[in-house]
């Protein structure tokens, strides 16, 4: 019996790309590939790539250096390199480390098992296309394994915002939104494999206007309301959103459709207006604080994600004051922050005025400490309440079980009696920065 072919995929970046990953696995395992946690252990490794953080490419080339003596003592051993820095990059990837045997853009994937093919003939392979193809329609499936209890599912690829310091337009390509019916059908699927929770993906998420099976175009709060009709799935979210996306239907579901989670993340990036402008959101501090309050009437207790950039180019200390102010007022349960760094071919890469990067260093301190406060308030307020918890796994300790609260927060318990991908009520007794522990009610 021929012993099945190893693959080892490392993934960086966001939960599209934990998303991508899955599923080049799958259509790898379509050609007798059989995952493996271990590098030196495999006959295929494939790098999943992200660009949005500094100097993502550099750290690429670097990972990949570090598997030039596993590729010397194993020469049949194939290397591939995916996702957005494989999308910037191209060919310069195997001309800068001759040892990558492919490379794919994050909307070719689809055609993974036959570049595999071509490399183990002998050949190199790149394909970095925007396909007029629907990848999703054309991506052939592996073995149906049982699912952890929450999963992704992209919804919705590309960008049309075209923020001044983001890459994803010239990575991910334009808005596109797939069919509903075949969100539907993937969605039943991983909830006949034990999924309980779905995380709706899309670069641009709310921006989603699938088509239906009758022709209509569909709304994202359509998609969920559908979404909700699967028996056995009982929980929905989705991110990322953009704020000038966020429909009034949308805004109505936080209010109406009970399997739709009360946590939202909505990033701003900034609160003043000046900054809001050049980083081209269209939008300003003051509509997005009204979109908070709109959402909150719906939810009132709506736990709210963000994202912030500071030291964007030509940001004054005034400017900053704005971004802190908006923190106060809008009160973040968890947030993402980090010092601008300039990406290649974007337009505020272009600009002459940088802040120097020891003031930025500084300001993003400030932020943080404003940021982690208000996390660390968001947990102690959970104390003594109950909360919803969907169990996904073992714990640390005995007996312990671990999962996440409606609101995204770790909760674990100690219940041996608790199986993975049971939904249970449990107290909270006691909050860390960043997890809660419970009692079963």
């Amino acid at each position: 019996m021929t012993e099945p072919k190893k693959l080892f995929v490392k993934t960086y970046g966001c939960q599209m790309n934990v998303y991508d990953s899955e599923r080049m696995a799958e259509a790898l395992g379509a050609s007798g590939y059989v995952p493996t946690d271990r590098a030196d252990d495999a006959d295929m490794i494939l790098l999943n790539t992200c660009h949005i953080r500094e100097k993502a490419a550099e750290k690429v080339y670097s990972e990949l250096g570090r598997f030039k003596p596993l590729k010397a003592a194993k020469p049949d051993l194939k290397i591939g390199v995916a996702g957005c820095v494989a999308q910037a990059e191209g060919e310069e990837i195997m001309r800068r480390q001759p040892m990558v045997d492919l490379v794919v853009g994050p909307q070719t994937y689809h055609r993974l098992p036959e570049m595999e093919r071509a490399v183990r003939a002998g050949a190199r392979a790149v394909d970095t296309e925007f396909p007029p193809e629907d990848k999703f329609a054309h991506l052939p499936r592996g073995p149906r394994a049982r699912r952890a209890p929450a999963a992704f599912l992209t919804v919705q690829e590309g960008c049309d915002k075209f923020c001044s310091f983001c890459v994803v337009p010239y990575t991910r390509g334009a808005e596109v939104s797939r069919p509903a019916e075949r969100v539907l059908a993937e969605a039943r699927d991983l909830v006949d494999r034990g999924v309980r929770e779905i995380t709706l993906l899309g670069q641009n998420v709310n921006a989603y206007h699938g088509a239906g099976e009758d022709g209509s175009e569909w709304s994202l709060a359509r998609l969920i309301d559908a979404l909700a009709a699967i028996d056995g799935l009982a929980r929905i979210r989705f991110t990322t959103s953009h704020p000038n996306d966020m429909r009034d239907d949308l805004i109505g579901a936080f209010a109406t459709q009970p399997k739709l989670m009360p946590y939202l993340h909505l990033p701003v990036q900034a609160g003043s207006d000046r900054i809001l402008k050049r980083m081209n959101r269209k939008h300003t501090a003051e509509s997005y604080i009204r979109l908070i309050e709109r959402l909150r009437a719906a939810r009132p207790d709506l736990l709210l994600s963000g994202d912030f950039i500071v030291g964007f180019p030509g940001e004054t200390e005034a400017d900053f004051e704005d971004t802190l102010a908006l923190v106060r007022t809008v009160g973040y349960g968890q947030a993402y922050s980090f010092k601008y760094s300039p990406r290649p071919g974007t337009p505020a890469a272009e600009r002459a005025d940088m802040v120097d990067d020891a003031v930025a260093s500084d300001r993003l301190a400030r932020l943080q400490a404003l940021l982690t406060e208000q996390q660390r308030a968001a947990q102690a307020a959970m104390v003594g309440r109950e909360a919803s918890v969907l169990f996904e796994k073992p714990g640390r300790m005995p007996g312990q079980m671990v999962g996440k609260s409606e609101y995204l927060q770790a909760v674990h318990v100690t219940a041996p009696q608790i199986a993975a991908g049971e939904i249970a009520r449990v107290r909270i007794v006691e909050a860390a920065p960043n997890s809660l522990a419970g009692a079963l009610v």
